[in-house]
Protein backbone atom coordinates (compact mmCIF):
# COMPACT_ATOMS: atom_id res chain seq x y z
CA UNK A 1 0.00 0.00 0.00
CA UNK A 2 1.53 3.21 -0.71
CA UNK A 3 1.21 6.70 1.04
CA UNK A 4 -2.02 7.92 -0.88
CA UNK A 5 -3.88 4.88 -0.62
CA UNK A 6 -3.38 5.00 3.23
CA UNK A 7 -3.72 8.72 3.34
CA UNK A 8 -7.16 7.70 1.51
CA UNK A 9 -8.05 5.21 3.97
CA UNK A 10 -7.34 7.30 6.76
CA UNK A 11 -8.84 10.66 6.09
CA UNK A 12 -11.55 9.45 2.88
CA UNK A 13 -14.98 8.57 2.42
CA UNK A 14 -16.98 6.66 0.37
CA UNK A 15 -20.50 8.51 -0.01
CA UNK A 16 -23.52 6.70 -2.32
CA UNK A 17 -23.39 7.07 -5.75
CA UNK A 18 -19.32 6.24 -6.47
CA UNK A 19 -18.53 9.03 -4.49
CA UNK A 20 -14.93 9.51 -3.11
CA UNK A 21 -14.73 12.14 -0.40
CA UNK A 22 -11.17 13.57 -0.18
CA UNK A 23 -11.88 16.81 0.34
CA UNK A 24 -10.37 17.39 4.08
CA UNK A 25 -7.01 16.64 1.98
CA UNK A 26 -6.93 16.64 -1.75
CA UNK A 27 -9.28 18.99 -3.32
CA UNK A 28 -11.01 21.56 -1.05
CA UNK A 29 -8.19 21.78 2.10
CA UNK A 30 -5.25 20.83 0.59
CA UNK A 31 -2.69 18.75 2.32
CA UNK A 32 0.96 20.00 0.88
CA UNK A 33 3.07 17.27 2.09
CA UNK A 34 0.41 14.53 0.10
CA UNK A 35 0.49 17.11 -2.71
CA UNK A 36 4.45 17.19 -2.65
CA UNK A 37 4.62 13.40 -2.35
CA UNK A 38 2.54 12.76 -5.64
CA UNK A 39 4.20 15.42 -7.56
CA UNK A 40 7.33 14.00 -6.70
CA UNK A 41 5.97 10.38 -7.33
CA UNK A 42 4.68 11.74 -10.74
CA UNK A 43 8.49 12.97 -11.48
CA UNK A 44 9.97 9.68 -10.67
CA UNK A 45 7.62 7.52 -13.05
CA UNK A 46 8.13 9.87 -15.88
CA UNK A 47 11.73 10.15 -15.23
CA UNK A 48 13.74 10.77 -18.81
CA UNK A 49 10.45 11.66 -20.35
CA UNK A 50 10.91 15.53 -21.89
CA UNK A 51 8.02 17.84 -20.22
CA UNK A 52 7.75 21.69 -21.33
CA UNK A 53 4.71 21.91 -19.91
CA UNK A 54 2.34 20.60 -16.91
CA UNK A 55 -1.71 21.11 -18.23
CA UNK A 56 -4.47 20.86 -15.59
CA UNK A 57 -8.42 21.85 -15.16
CA UNK A 58 -9.66 23.94 -12.55
CA UNK A 59 -9.52 23.77 -10.01
CA UNK A 60 -8.61 20.98 -7.84
CA UNK A 61 -5.72 19.54 -10.07
CA UNK A 62 -3.94 23.00 -9.70
CA UNK A 63 -2.17 22.14 -6.64
CA UNK A 64 -0.66 18.77 -7.91
CA UNK A 65 0.23 20.59 -11.26
CA UNK A 66 2.07 23.42 -9.64
CA UNK A 67 4.28 21.21 -7.47
CA UNK A 68 4.92 19.31 -10.12
CA UNK A 69 5.72 22.57 -12.94
CA UNK A 70 8.11 23.48 -10.19
CA UNK A 71 9.96 20.22 -9.90
CA UNK A 72 10.29 19.90 -13.79
CA UNK A 73 11.15 23.79 -13.79
CA UNK A 74 8.37 24.41 -16.67
CA UNK A 75 5.05 26.86 -16.92
CA UNK A 76 1.93 25.31 -15.71
CA UNK A 77 -1.33 26.14 -17.32
CA UNK A 78 -4.69 25.59 -16.22
CA UNK A 79 -7.79 24.85 -18.57
CA UNK A 80 -10.37 27.65 -17.52
CA UNK A 81 -14.32 25.91 -16.96
CA UNK A 82 -15.82 29.37 -18.00
CA UNK A 83 -15.51 32.80 -19.54
CA UNK A 84 -14.57 36.12 -17.65
CA UNK A 85 -14.63 39.70 -18.69
CA UNK A 86 -11.03 39.09 -19.99
CA UNK A 87 -11.20 36.14 -21.55
CA UNK A 88 -10.31 36.11 -25.47
CA UNK A 89 -11.56 34.49 -28.54
CA UNK A 90 -7.93 33.05 -29.19
CA UNK A 91 -8.42 30.19 -27.85
CA UNK A 92 -8.72 26.30 -28.02
CA UNK A 93 -11.75 25.13 -26.54
CA UNK A 94 -13.56 21.37 -26.11
CA UNK A 95 -16.19 19.89 -23.71
CA UNK A 96 -16.04 18.06 -20.59
CA UNK A 97 -19.05 16.63 -19.01
CA UNK A 98 -18.14 16.20 -15.00
CA UNK A 99 -18.61 13.19 -13.21
CA UNK A 100 -18.82 15.40 -9.83
CA UNK A 101 -21.18 18.26 -10.95
CA UNK A 102 -23.18 16.06 -13.00
CA UNK A 103 -22.88 19.07 -16.14
CA UNK A 104 -21.40 19.78 -19.29
CA UNK A 105 -18.35 22.22 -19.10
CA UNK A 106 -16.82 24.14 -21.58
CA UNK A 107 -13.37 24.30 -21.05
CA UNK A 108 -10.67 26.33 -22.66
CA UNK A 109 -6.45 27.12 -22.68
CA UNK A 110 -5.81 30.77 -24.34
CA UNK A 111 -3.36 30.34 -27.58
CA UNK A 112 -0.32 31.44 -25.93
CA UNK A 113 -0.23 29.44 -23.19
CA UNK A 114 -0.21 26.02 -25.76
CA UNK A 115 1.88 26.31 -29.10
CA UNK A 116 2.94 23.71 -31.11
CA UNK A 117 5.78 21.06 -30.44
CA UNK A 118 5.54 21.53 -26.86
CA UNK A 119 5.38 18.23 -24.63
CA UNK A 120 3.05 18.49 -22.23
CA UNK A 121 2.54 16.31 -19.10
CA UNK A 122 -1.66 16.36 -18.48
CA UNK A 123 -2.31 15.75 -14.60
CA UNK A 124 -5.55 15.63 -12.22
CA UNK A 125 -6.69 14.57 -8.91
CA UNK A 126 -9.16 12.36 -10.51
CA UNK A 127 -9.62 9.96 -13.54
CA UNK A 128 -13.10 8.60 -13.39
CA UNK A 129 -15.04 8.40 -16.76
CA UNK A 130 -11.96 10.59 -18.80
CA UNK A 131 -13.96 13.29 -19.90
CA UNK A 132 -11.78 15.94 -18.44
CA UNK A 133 -8.48 14.03 -19.57
CA UNK A 134 -10.10 13.70 -23.06
CA UNK A 135 -11.23 17.61 -22.88
CA UNK A 136 -6.84 18.27 -21.99
CA UNK A 137 -5.94 15.69 -24.89
CA UNK A 138 -7.72 17.75 -27.47
CA UNK A 139 -6.57 21.00 -26.24
CA UNK A 140 -3.21 19.74 -26.67
CA UNK A 141 -3.94 18.15 -30.11
CA UNK A 142 -5.65 21.54 -31.63
CA UNK A 143 -2.56 23.40 -30.20
CA UNK A 144 -0.02 21.14 -32.66
CA UNK A 145 1.88 19.89 -28.92
CA UNK A 146 2.10 16.77 -27.90
CA UNK A 147 0.82 14.55 -25.19
CA UNK A 148 3.62 12.93 -23.20
CA UNK A 149 1.64 11.57 -20.72
CA UNK A 150 -1.12 11.63 -18.21
CA UNK A 151 -0.45 11.63 -14.23
CA UNK A 152 -3.41 11.16 -12.06
CA UNK A 153 -3.71 11.54 -8.10
CA UNK A 154 -7.00 9.10 -7.72
CA UNK A 155 -8.13 7.11 -10.66
CA UNK A 156 -11.42 5.27 -10.13
CA UNK A 157 -10.68 2.32 -11.73
CA UNK A 158 -14.24 0.97 -11.69
CA UNK A 159 -14.93 3.34 -14.15
CA UNK A 160 -13.51 3.13 -18.29
CA UNK A 161 -11.60 6.32 -18.25
CA UNK A 162 -8.44 4.73 -17.33
CA UNK A 163 -8.57 1.32 -19.56
CA UNK A 164 -10.12 3.68 -22.11
CA UNK A 165 -7.30 6.34 -22.51
CA UNK A 166 -4.43 3.02 -22.31
CA UNK A 167 -6.33 1.67 -25.41
CA UNK A 168 -6.08 4.76 -26.64
CA UNK A 169 -2.03 4.64 -26.63
CA UNK A 170 -2.13 7.03 -23.90
CA UNK A 171 0.47 6.81 -21.04
CA UNK A 172 -1.51 6.96 -17.58
CA UNK A 173 0.25 6.98 -14.22
CA UNK A 174 -2.29 7.24 -11.30
CA UNK A 175 -1.14 6.69 -7.83
CA UNK A 176 -3.98 5.19 -6.14
CA UNK A 177 -6.28 3.44 -8.62
CA UNK A 178 -9.77 1.96 -6.84
CA UNK A 179 -11.29 -0.97 -8.02
CA UNK A 180 -14.12 -0.86 -5.67
CA UNK A 181 -15.83 1.18 -3.03
CA UNK A 182 -18.90 0.37 -1.17
CA UNK A 183 -20.49 3.15 0.54
CA UNK A 184 -22.68 1.04 2.74
CA UNK A 185 -19.81 -0.65 4.59
CA UNK A 186 -16.81 2.50 3.73
CA UNK A 187 -14.71 -0.19 2.34
CA UNK A 188 -12.53 0.92 -0.51
CA UNK A 189 -10.30 -2.21 -2.93
CA UNK A 190 -7.19 -1.01 -4.63
CA UNK A 191 -5.87 -2.16 -7.63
Amino acid sequence: MNFLEEKILEDGCVKKGNILKVDNFLNHQIDIDIMRQIAYELKRRYRGVQVTKILTIEASGIAIATILANLYDVPVVFAKKGETANSTDDKYISQAYSFTHKKMNSVFVSRPYMLPGEKVLIVDDFLADGQAMGALIDIVHQAGAEVVGLGVAIEKGQQNGGKNLREKGYRVESIAIIDNMDWESGTITFR
